[in-house]
């Protein structure tokens, strides 16, 4: 096949590229240009920095591959920067990384493989993905420590179907061994845990200086209703949040509840953050269609898949689950198969 890579200047897309060119496809590699600070200037952390570019460029040299930049900063500006101030400006807490996956990634990638006469889109997630018949699955990777089939629960068969992960089939070790062997400059390279357009700082301070109208002071209230603070703007805050509530009450206190058009904070007891059911929006299943019933349900990361039943855009849990954010991605398991994901509109 002609395959193009996503090379993020890491070392899973590095080795995810090498495994493509030895197993005999033409292969060429792109990176993304996403974001860039006033005056155009590149981040220097998180991921997409002009050093992660230099990297998958030198890598490419060496597989001799050829390798483009891609620029869709306009498309991440408007699809994922844009999106995470107004989520945390309507008391939501977004995941800028996955929300760029489907927005911004994969749909501009997979649009450009004719651009570029290609069969195949290549990343270097840590997933797997096979046919069964005239279907496509998504599984998580072999590597369950970092397993990132999380991030990707919202493609469906369209996608999965013109997507490799080759990297998926080994460990993050055995990455870096392959790397090593091959002298590649990404071999150990740290990984990247910043937002690319936040950095190094806290994201309140991103959204002071890109977006100061977005804070709007109010009153900090107990579950009964009674006001025991005041805030400076609910974007600074996050179900689950317990320090910096400005809040002596002699307990430990947590954000419970965010009401925007309030502009009101609730903060309650541990017990008060249980939550036995979310209502879902933008629902997609990989299959293309899915059914109510019995699921594995993920609402973090690199967190736990518990027990729950879907039921039309509600979700169920079997146990209570504890601080679940709106506007953070929930995903959908049976076993190691992604059966689909959506974005936790609401929690109850």
């Amino acid at each position: 096949m002609r395959v193009l890579v996503a090379m993020s200047g890491g070392v899973d897309s590095s080795v995810a590229a090498a495994l493509m060119k030895d197993a005999g496809h033409e292969v060429m590699g792109a990176t993304l240009k996403l974001w860039s600070g006033p005056g155009g200037v590149a981040p220097t952390s998180g991921c997409c920095t002009v050093s992660d570019a230099e990297d998958a460029r030198r890598v490419a040299a060496q597989l001799d591959i050829p390798y483009y930049v891609l620029d869709h900063t306009d498309d991440f500006k408007d699809g994922v920067v844009d999106n995470f101030v107004h989520d945390y400006a309507t008391g939501r807490t977004p995941n800028p990384c996955i929300e760029c996956n489907r927005t911004v990634k994969f749909d501009r990638l997979l649009a450009r493989l004719d651009d570029f006469e290609c069969d195949v889109l290549v990343t270097g997630h840590h997933a797997r993905s096979r046919r069964i018949g005239d279907r496509w699955e998504l599984l998580r990777g072999e590597d369950q420590a970092k397993d990132q089939s999380y991030v990707l629960s919202m493609l469906t068969q369209r996608e999965l179907e013109r997507t490799r992960f080759p990297v998926g089939e080994l460990t993050k070790k055995e990455v870096r061994t392959v790397a090593a062997g091959m002298g590649m400059r990404t071999a150990n390279k740290p990984e990247s845990m910043d937002i690319c357009f936040v950095g190094q700082r806290d994201y309140r301070g991103f959204l002071k200086e890109n977006a100061p109208e977005v804070f709007e002071s109010g009153v900090v209230v107990d579950s009964e209703g009674r006001e025991v603070a005041t805030h400076d703007g609910i974007v600074g805050y996050t179900v689950g949040q317990r320090r910096g509530l400005g809040v002596a009450v002699g307990e430990p206190r947590f954000v419970i509840k965010i009401d925007s058009s309030s502009s009101t904070i609730v903060v309650g007891g541990k017990d008060e953050l249980e939550v036995k059911a979310v209502q879902l929006e933008k629902l997609t299943w990989v299959a293309g269609s899915g059914a109510d019933g019995p699921v594995a349900a993920q609402y973090r990361a690199h967190g736990e898949a518990v027990a729950a039943w879907i039921s039309g855009d509600e979700l169920i849990f079997v146990e209570p689950q504890v601080a679940i954010a709106p506007g953070q991605t929930i995903a959908f398991y049976d076993g190691d198969i992604v059966l689909g994901g959506a974005l936790i509109a609401a929690a109850t």
